[in-house]
């Protein structure tokens, strides 16, 4: 495996110095065993920090699969069923005919709520009853399970109040317990960060203009005032609060997060393999309602490498956060990688790129 480490060194390295990134992480797991733990870069240009293994990113989306873990875990030990009608527990969000929307169907993005109020502020989303009371009281943008479309911030929400609901434990404390604890990672996995942990991460920089235009769906789902920049990201309201549709990592701890997804690593397997199956078979192939591209989506998870046709991947499931972290497993291989940067893009262009070294070296 010396090949696979010296090729992503070598490819982090350049990605710094030609200025394409400011920090970087990359980790790889095959059959759950650590084969690389690359890093590269400044986490804080401000003060000179550099990125080493356990400086924790803000990965944005990437911290879904953190959630949708979570849930896979509490499901193994029965806590929690897929087909859980979510007003069963949470009887506030069956308003507006939203009684038969299932844990599954926030899974997959199909629940029909994936919109947000235009005003919505940092405050707000880091209101944890204010947020569940809004999609408590959305209409549907169409029946749920009808259908599916991005469900941006809305996801984390859905999920988490499930989570709180039937457990009697906040989302990030459920996470922490039940995912990061067992596997070691206390402090390098995160759905929320504690205060006192706020100076350890890396400060995020914006790479690229983020300008939706107004009425966009971009904006429907994510409005402007916690659209996914720096600025936003890097306020310790945000960071520190449960807004599960994100999270915080360092790439070997989520790497290792899906290596124990795929089987054990020491001696810690999140899953049987059998739920394995629930958690990796592609369910939904449809059109998303929100963004018009082709979503094909397993139990909680996007299906397919970045930058590959989801057929030609449909053993890879994981997913990506705006900027260009990523995080993922593959059934076949028995691979699973992470990749965390600081300096944000508009395309997963590194995530691509490291992708590729480790499908070819792997």
């Amino acid at each position: 495996m010396d090949e696979v480490r010296q090729r992503l060194q070598e490819a982090a390295d350049e990605l710094v110095r030609s200025g394409a990134e400011r920090g970087l992480q990359i980790a790889v797991y095959r059959h759950g065993e650590q084969v690389a733990d690359v890093v590269a870069g400044l986490a804080d240009p401000g003060t000179g920090r550099p990125v080493t293994s356990g400086t924790p990113f803000h990965a944005f989306s990437a911290g879904k699969g953190l959630t949708a873990t979570l849930v896979h875990v509490l499901a193994e030990r029965g806590a929690l069923d897929y087909d859980l009608r979510i007003a069963d527990v949470w009887p506030e969000f069956g308003a507006h005919g939203k009684g038969e929307a299932t844990l599954r169907h926030a899974m997959t993005h199909a629940a029909g709520v994936p919109g947000l109020p235009p005003d919505l502020t940092p405050a707000d989303l880091c209101d944890w009853q204010r947020m569940c009371a809004l999609i408590a009281g959305a209409r549907p943008w169409w029946e749920p399970g009808t259908g599916t479309g991005y469900h941006s911030y809305t996801f984390g929400y859905l999920v988490g109040e499930v989570v709180r609901r039937v457990t009697g434990v906040p989302v990030a404390r459920a996470f922490a317990e039940e995912v990061a604890g067992p596997l070691k990672a206390a402090g390098e996995l995160f759905l929320g960060v504690p205060e006192a942990e706020l100076g350890r991460l890396a400060r995020l920089e914006d790479g690229f203009e983020d300008q939706p235009e107004e009425g966009s769906a971009t904006l429907a789902v994510a409005p402007r005032g916690v659209r996914p920049t720096a600025a936003f990201a890097n306020r310790a309201d945000v960071l520190s609060a449960a807004i599960p549709a994100a999270g915080q990592f360092t790439a070997r701890a989520a790497a290792r997060m899906y290596a124990a997804l795929l089987g054990p690593v020491d001696g810690v397997r999140l899953i049987s393999a059998e739920r394995l199956r629930e958690v990796s078979t592609p369910i939904v192939d449809d059109v998303d309602r929100v963004f018009g591209n082709r979503a094909v989506l397993s139990n909680g998870y996007a299906v397919g490498r970045l930058g590959t046709d989801p057929g030609d991947t449909p053993t890879v499931f994981g997913w990506a956060g705006s900027g260009g972290s990523y995080a993922c497993a593959d059934t076949a291989t028995g691979v699973a990688f992470a990749v965390a940067k600081n300096r944000l893009a508009a395309d997963f262009t590194t995530a691509q790129t490291i992708a590729a070294i480790v499908a070819e070296t792997t």
